[in-house]
Parts: C-alpha cells; sequence; structure tokens
C-alpha cells in the first residue's frame, strides 16, 4: 500500500497540470470562462422551474431552490463519469511514449469536475440566501453527501475508462442512458408523487440516496440517517471495487486498443 501512496505522491505534480489542462480546454477561448459554472446550473434552474411548477404544477416549497440542489449533484455525476470515461482514449498518445499511472487521467478529470461541483454548490448557497430560505447548522454536513457522490463517480468513472477503451460504442449510448437516468433520480419531482412500483425503481438508483441526504442536510435540517450512510457507504464502496478491479485488470491491454 506504501508503494502505491508513494507513487502518487511522485505523480502529483502531473496531476496539477492535467487538472489544469482539462479546466484551460473547457473554457478555452469564452469570455466569461469558469463563471460559465455558476451561471449554467442557474439558467436550468429557471427553465425546469418554470417548466415544472407552472405546467405541471409540482407543489413543493422553493421548488428552484429544489430543483437546483438536485442539479448540483446529478450533474456533478453526469460530467464527470462523462468526462472521465474517454480520458484514457484521448491520451493514447501520451500512454504510448511515457510510463504515467494511467488512473491519474480518470482522477484528473474528477478534479476538474469537483471544481465545478464547489462552484456550484455556491451558486445554491447564493440562491438560498437570495429567496430567504433559512440556512440550518446541517448545511455544515453537506461534505458527507458530496463526498459519497465524488467516490461514486470515481468508482464509475475508472468502469467506464476501462471498458470505453475497447468498446467505444459507451461512448455514444452513455449520453442516452444518462437522459433515462436523470428520470429515474429526484432531481425535478418530489418521490411522494411516484407509484409503489415506479418509487422502488428509483430509490435503487444509487445517487436517489446521495441527493435525498443532501436536501435533508440543506433544506430539511436533518443529520444524515444511520441507514442512509450505510447504504451510500455500501454502494460507494462496490462501484469503487468494482471499477478499480476492472481498470486495474484491464490497463495492461490499454496500449493495444487505443
Amino acid at each position: 500500500m506504501s508503494n502505491y501512496i508513494q507513487n502518487f505522491l511522485k505523480y502529483t505534480p502531473l496531476l496539477q497540470e492535467l487538472v489544469s489542462r482539462d479546466i484551460k480546454i473547457k473554457y478555452r477561448k469564452s469570455i466569461l470562462g469558469v463563471f460559465w459554472t455558476l451561471l449554467n446550473p442557474l439558467f436550468m434552474m429557471i427553465i425546469l422551474s418554470v417548466v415544472f411548477s407552472t405546467i405541471f404544477k409540482f407543489d413543493v416549497e422553493n421548488f428552484p431552490v429544489y430543483v437546483l440542489s438536485g442539479q448540483v449533484i446529478f450533474n456533478f455525476f453526469s460530467e464527470s463519469t462523462t468526462g472521465a470515461m474517454g480520458t484514457i482514449v484521448d491520451n493514447g498518445a501520451l500512454i504510448k511514449k511515457v510510463y504515467v499511472p494511467k488512473y491519474l487521467f480518470v482522477i484528473s478529470r474528477i478534479v476538474s469536475s469537483v471544481i465545478n461541483l464547489l462552484a456550484s454548490f455556491t451558486a445554491l448557497i447564493i440562491v438560498m440566501l437570495a429567496m430567504r430560505v433559512e440556512l440550518h447548522f446541517t448545511v455544515l454536513l453537506s461534505v458527507i453527501p458530496l463526498a459519497l457522490i465524488v467516490l461514486l463517480s470515481l468508482g464509475a468513472s475508472l468502469f467506464l475508462s476501462a471498458i470505453t477503451v475497447k468498446f467505444r460504442d459507451i461512448m455514444h449510448l452513455y449520453g442516452v442512458f444518462m437522459t433515462g437516468l436523470m428520470y429515474l433520480t429526484p432531481v425535478i419531482y418530489p418521490m411522494a408523487i411516484l407509484p409503489d412500483k415506479v418509487r422502488t425503481v428509483v430509490q435503487i438508483n444509487p445517487i436517489t440516496n446521495i441527493l435525498l441526504m443532501f436536501r435533508d442536510v440543506m433544506f430539511y435540517n436533518k443529520v444524515p440517517s444511520l441507514t442512509g450512510l450505510v447504504i451510500g457507504g455500501v454502494e460507494v464502496c462496490f462501484f469503487l471495487a468494482l471499477g478499480t478491479y476492472v481498470f486495474y485488470k484491464s490497463q495492461d491491454s490499454f496500449i493495444l486498443n487505443i
């Protein structure tokens, strides 16, 4: 284990350069630059709030904030995994030339997405203050669901990046999958409106538990329940173990398929 830690520390400067490169590429030639990280969730919040609170008449208190909180969690998972799944293929030229721990490319995308996550979280706090939503002390516990979604995304990203090297079609299908997953995650609707069978399917979705935990600490002054923490921990450990195993077993053949 110490060897892995020493190896990671050795390549930390490279990780910093990769994160910096990812951010620069994303906002290259953009006038507002990183400021778009704040604007994007706010614009989507406005659109979704108008559609679902006016047309579909979802009766949820502070619905715009409700929607934005769901976006913070789901959009991070979507952005980080979508960006990370192609990292090995995109960096094939570098991988062929020199030895680099290949997991660094995946981690760099996760870290750059975490920066956007913090910006989105800041936007959420600003909107809550603007709408005079009370901030409870439990907001400090938001670090728990945020850490869980980051680790869940890392596990999923390791898995996706490994299998994408051999099966490139996954990159094209993943967008469709994420669209379906969004509707199976309570981002824009309350769980109470769902029929029992549909609610069961939504609850199986690992993002759901984390999202509901995030809303509880942000709005409802609730400390995460032991059940929720155990479920979240088990789900995160499963995805991390699966992703690490598949990535480790596949990395030696990456160079043959890039």
